[in-house]
């Protein structure tokens, strides 16, 4: 800080200072990129959930379900990993595919935003239609 210089103005200099050079906004993502697989763990964290909120219906921490996953899945054995390895092995032999074929997409320049592999599921865009053609029914009445 410099002489007759006020805290507020010295702080706002070293904000200037650490900004400098950096690029301005993140990076966007695209919507239709596929989701990466799950690990081993979190296959088996999925049923565990459930076993769990089961089991203690009063708990409403994250942490203790994530906690006794971890100590659980610490003292399983490789024999008792083994189904959930190779549903995440599974997994991930999909999302390869689905990448390639999302690669291949992004390579030839198609638009990715109107295609049928899109986040919507085909029931709510079916839903969508259905309440469109509602909404004009009623409108010949």
């Amino acid at each position: 800080m410099k002489v007759g210089e006020t805290k507020a103005q010295a702080k706002s200099t070293d904000d200037r200072l650490k900004t400098r050079g950096k690029k301005a906004g993140k990076k966007v993502k695209d919507p239709n990129k596929p989701k990466r697989p799950p690990s081993a763990f979190f296959v088996f964290l999925e049923g565990f959930r459930k076993e769990f909120n089961l089991a203690n219906p009063d708990n409403k921490s994250v942490g203790a379900v994530g906690k006794a996953a971890g100590a659980k899945w610490k003292s399983m054995t490789t024999e008792d990993k083994a189904p959930y390895v190779a549903k995440a092995e599974t997994k991930k032999t999909e999302y390869a595919k689905t990448m390639q074929k999302y690669n291949m997409k992004l390579a030839n320049g198609t638009s990715t935003a109107g295609d049928d592999d899109s986040d919507k599921s085909k029931s709510e865009v079916n839903d969508e239609e259905d309440a469109a053609s509602d909404e004009e029914e009623e409108d010949d009445d």
